[in-house]
């Protein structure tokens, strides 16, 4: 107010100040007006901050409470416990914990870390460490253990009690340790151990009372500890001297009073086999008696030291083996005479099938001749007659003689493939010429039936013989003609890699499965009906041999009522013919014949089969035939034969395959050369008949290879 009432009378006395005092009053009011607003300020904050001193005083008074009850909880937890933080620092633990190590506890408090918690407890007197644990390793081990996520085991403190202790992680990082006693769980489980190990012992020594075999078990300082009746009574033992802790050689002596070791220093062997430190392999004596008792020993030595032998008697078996030695040497010497008596026939066989051979083929020859002249002479009496009656008489004369030439023909043919000197004339070939040669002849014979005749020519180039093959193809193709009456007949070749696959598909009648295989015999004919001038039944036999003898795989699909299939498949060169001729082999392996070799073939698929048997049997080789593994092995083992060689197809079906069937032949028989015949081109295949050293003969067979390979087994002196 004095300031004011200053200010007034200044400007009343209108001093020349006047206006710098009116400002320096309103400055002092706007002074008075903002110390008022801080101080209004200051009394809002102050109560402010009381009230959220207040509030910290509450939250601290809860968070006592909820540590004391946190403590009190975990302080009624039977079990002991502790917490550790994040960085492994002890938080809490309650009175439980560790108290079993009392001289440790003390140093237990807030704030320690879990490593020197661990070294205060491998310290302790309390804890028992297992034998050869020192205090360091046990905790390394377990620091070690802390880090893994789960971690359980058992400690044992005192002189006979157990800790279980557990870790588990919270939420933050943080570990809960678990101690629980569980001595009283650890002693009943020993009390059911030793229960456990009473009733084995029972039930181990009624085992051996109940074996037929006399078995005594001796420990490592060589006492007897387990025993049955059997052993005493084979032994000859008396009761008393079967004791526990009775010594080995104690009742070696017993033994070597009544009976006599086998061959060799049996006696010796088995005392230093006996009372041998370290561990035992197994060994195998005879013991014998008068009377003839024979008793087989064996002897096997136990992880622990220790050892056990078992014998029992074997006098049957023996007298058994001695008189079938006997029976064996007698149906030796029977299986000798009939063997001189079955060579003296087989002689006789093949010198008069030779005889037969040269007969036909001269016969065949002569025949001829007359025959020709005689369908001239019968052409010539056809031309002057005029009477339809003797026209017709004639033209079934003509008909016959046809017939007649038809039938010398093929039985030429016959006896040239089964005669040992025939050599082919195996050159490059292509199928277009075989295909238009055959066209004109075979047209006329269709279209005679009424039947559409189709052959799809080729460019490819094979290896044969180019007559033999022609013959082969013409056959098949006649024979689809003669027993086709509706339809058509199709004749096409595929490839498949570096085969080629003649087929000629009909609409005939088709061939049930169970004469698929008999019409390739001579003169079977499956058609009764047809007449007898028509077909002669020798043509699939032509077909068959002649396909054995050139190692062209043959092979037929029929169905009733669809009509049928016959293919031969042939080695291809290329789709033009090479620049060299290819050399003339001859038909078959020299020396083979004389050998004698005995081969098994198993082979599932039989028209395969039977070409390849009609090709060895040719040369010579005396073929065993089974179709999958099993029968193989069976067949071997009525037959009591070893054969010299083995040819097997890798695709058996669903039994073993070819390598599985070698291996099982090997361990039977022992180890015989083999060659494996498969259409699998695969390197996996080929590295597993490397592997097993033995031969591939990829399919279509080649005849040449099929030879080499028998040579081979000639000149490495397998046979015989």
């Amino acid at each position: 107010m004095r300031i004011a009432d200053v200010l007034m009378r200044n400007v009343e006395h209108g001093t020349a100040q006047s206006g710098e005092a009116y400002a320096q009053f309103e400055r002092a009011a706007l002074l008075e007006d903002r110390v008022r607003e801080r101080t209004l300020e200051l009394e809002r904050t102050l109560n402010l901050l009381h009230e959220s001193n207040a509030q910290l005083g509450r939250a601290r008074d809860e968070t006592e409470a909820a540590r004391r009850n946190l403590a009190d909880a975990i302080e009624t937890v039977s079990e002991g416990f502790a917490l550790f933080d994040g960085d492994d620092l002890l938080v809490m633990s309650n009175s439980r914990f560790c108290r079993d190590f009392r001289d440790k506890v003390k140093d237990l408090r807030p704030g320690l870390p879990f490593n020197s918690y661990v070294e205060l407890v491998s310290r302790s007197r309390h804890l028992a460490l297992p034998e050869g644990i020192s205090p360091e390793s046990w905790a390394e081990d377990r620091i070690r253990k802390h880090t893994d996520r789960r971690v359980m085991f058992n400690v044992r403190h005192g002189p006979d009690r157990w800790l279980q202790v557990s870790e588990h992680r919270t939420a933050n990082g943080g570990t809960v340790i678990l101690q629980t006693d569980v001595t009283d769980i650890i002693r009943l489980e020993r009390q059911e151990r030793l229960k456990l190990k009473d009733k084995q012992t029972r039930m181990i020594r009624a085992t051996l009372d109940h074996l037929d075999h006399g078995v005594c078990i001796f420990d490592e300082n060589a006492r007897l500890v387990a025993w049955n009746e059997k052993i005493g009574t084979l032994l000859n033992l008396p009761v008393r001297r079967l004791h526990l802790g009775a010594s080995f050689s104690g009742l070696l002596e017993l033994v070597d009073q009544t009976f006599a070791f086998g061959e060799g220093r049996s006696r010796e062997r088995f005392r230093q086999w006996a009372s041998r430190q370290s561990l035992r392999g197994t060994i195998s004596f005879e013991l014998t008696r008068d009377g003839g008792v024979v008793l087989q020993v064996f002897g096997r030595g136990m992880p622990d030291g220790g050892f056990l032998f078992s014998c029992m008697d074997v006098t049957a078996e023996r007298e058994a083996a001695r008189r079938l030695t006997q029976v064996n040497e007698m149906l030796e010497a029977r299986v000798m005479e009939r063997t001189l008596e079955l060579e003296d026939a087989l002689s006789a066989a093949e010198r008069a099938n030779a005889s037969k051979t040269r007969f036909v083929a001269a016969a065949s020859h002569d025949l001829l001749q007359p025959l020709s002249a005689a369908k001239l002479f019968v052409s010539s009496l056809a031309d002057r007659c005029t009477d339809p009656a003797d026209r017709m008489v004639l033209d079934k004369t003509e008909s016959a003689l046809t017939s007649a030439e038809q039938l010398i023909d093929a039985l030429l043919d016959i006896s040239k493939l089964e005669s040992d000197r025939l050599t082919f004339d195996i050159r490059p070939v292509a199928l277009r010429e075989i295909f238009v040669r055959l066209r004109d002849e075979m047209e006329v014979l269709a279209a005679r039936k009424g039947l559409k005749l189709r052959i799809i020519d080729s460019n490819l180039v094979v290896e044969t013989d180019p007559s033999y093959l022609r013959r082969v193809v013409q056959n098949l193709m006649a024979n689809a003609i003669r027993y086709t009456d509706s339809g058509r007949v199709l004749v096409g070749v595929r490839r498949r890699g570096g085969t080629a696959r003649i087929e000629v598909w009909d609409t005939g009648p088709g061939i049930a499965e169970d004469d698929q295989s008999a019409i390739f015999e001579e003169f079977k004919r499956l058609d009764t009906r047809a007449s007898t001038n028509d077909g002669l039944g020798l043509g699939l036999a032509i077909v068959e041999r002649a396909c054995a003898r050139l190692g062209h795989p043959l092979g037929l699909w029929s169905e009733p009522g669809r009509g049928s299939c016959f293919m031969v498949s042939l080695p291809v060169l290329g789709g033009a013919l090479p620049a060299r001729p290819v050399s003339q082999g001859p038909a078959r392996p020299q020396g083979l014949a004389q050998a004698g070799l005995i081969v098994l073939l198993v082979e599932n698929d039989p028209q395969l089969r039977r070409a390849m048997s009609v090709l060895m049997e040719s040369w010579g080789v005396n073929v065993i035939e089974a179709e999958h593994a099993d029968g193989a092995i069976e067949l071997l083992l009525d037959l009591e034969i070893t054969p010299d060689a083995l040819l097997l197809d890798y695709q058996l079906g669903s039994g073993m395959s070819g390598t599985q069937l070698f291996g099982e032949i090997t361990t039977r028989f022992g180890r015989l050369p083999c060659a494996i015949v498969s259409a699998d081109r695969s390197s996996t295949l080929r590295e597993a008949c490397a592997a097993l050293n033995i031969d591939l003969l990829n399919k279509p067979v080649d005849r040449h290879r099929l030879g080499r390979f028998f040579d081979a087994i000639l000149h490495s002196g397998a046979p015989g």
